[in-house]
């Protein structure tokens, strides 16, 4: 069975309020890339993962007047994937959301969110209480994109849990000058730690409960990402992993990061930075699994088209990977 994770930017801005797919010559939401030039690519790249189930990040909007499943499986029989019935979660009012994309031949997929209002680790929709600052007073903590909790069962039987994620970013919009830079990006780094505490909270529910478990998004986060990191200690990566003596998470693409104080990483997206004008690369993309998966996993992929030798060869898949998104997907095969 293949899982795979992207990040697709921008996708709700390929579709009409009917949700159809708009192939046309208007401006999408990527940089100098036309509707149709980055819906003909992503179709590839959706059809070369060939997943059984992707966990469409920035997938599109979902509320009373737009339908994001329908514009998923409108794209999925656009390009006649077999990873055609879609599924949302809690809603949000970015207009990206987190979605589950999968094979209804393969699995079945269930929103199945965990807590009550008032337990310690409320429902993601809700509002966690975390001391932020240590000043012995509670912060009120939201996601502005709450993670999907899925329970899902393989077609041969196989149970577990898949939490789809997407954590704020911590670029410090509206910042006038220097000062400003450094007091929102640190304000943005704590809300983003405090949202991955309770992240690795309801982990560890289901890990003390035994059951196999799956994390996968974009955590806009990685060691050593950005000087703010020392200030805090962790990344949000590593709280999310779990500290040693603890039941933990395993990336194989994290653990090498982690591992390397210089030298190269992997690494999952591209941005292009006008102000320097030139294209920074950054590890952003996640699949966590628990142990349970670690040991029938046969392989971790970034399809990433500098550094995965076949992206790199295939001229087609190369260009529609860089067409599609500035992210890359992540692929996870198993072995059940």
């Amino acid at each position: 069975m293949r899982i795979a994770c992207y990040n697709v930017e921008w996708f709700d801005r390929l579709f009409d309020d009917e949700g159809q797919l708009q192939r046309d010559t208007c401006w999408s939401g990527r940089r100098g890339v036309k509707r149709a030039d980055q819906a003909k690519a992503l179709g590839h790249v959706f059809q070369r993962i060939d997943a059984d189930a992707i966990m469409v990040i920035e997938a599109p909007d979902d509320h009373q007047h737009r339908s994001g499943t329908r514009a998923l499986e409108n794209f999925a029989k656009a390009y006649d994937l077999r990873s055609s019935k879609a599924l949302i979660g809690f809603t949000n009012t970015t207009q990206q959301e987190i979605a589950l994309l999968y094979d209804p031949t393969k699995l079945t997929a269930t929103h199945d969110p965990i807590g009550a209002l008032g337990d310690p680790v409320p429902p993601f929709n809700e509002t966690y209480q975390i001391d932020l600052d240590i000043d012995n007073r509670a912060d009120s903590v939201r996601f502005s994109k709450p993670p999907l909790e899925l329970a899902i069962e393989t077609a041969a039987g196989n149970n577990l849990r898949m939490i789809g994620a997407h954590l704020k970013s911590k670029a410090p919009h509206g910042a006038h000058n220097a000062a400003e830079v450094m007091r929102f990006s640190i304000a943005n780094r704590r809300k983003q730690l405090a949202q991955a505490v309770w992240l690795r909270a309801r982990v560890e529910e289901h890990l003390d409960a035994g059951e196999a478990l799956m994390v996968l998004g974009d955590l806009n986060d990685g060691p050593g990402l950005d000087e703010y990191e020392n200030l805090f200690g962790r990344s949000s990566v590593e709280i999310i992993l779990g500290e040693i003596g603890c039941p933990c998470l395993y990336d194989p693409h994290a653990a090498r990061a982690l591992a390397r104080k210089i030298g190269g990483e992997p690494t999952t997206s591209r941005f292009f930075l006008k102000k320097d004008n030139r294209y920074l690369q950054a590890l952003l993309d996640y699949i966590m699994v628990s142990d349970d998966f670690r040991y029938k996993a046969k392989t971790w992929r970034i399809w990433h088209p500098f550094d995965d030798p076949e992206c790199w060869e295939d001229l087609k898949l190369r260009d529609a990977l860089l067409t599609a998104s500035d992210h890359f997907p992540v692929t996870l095969d198993l072995d059940f």
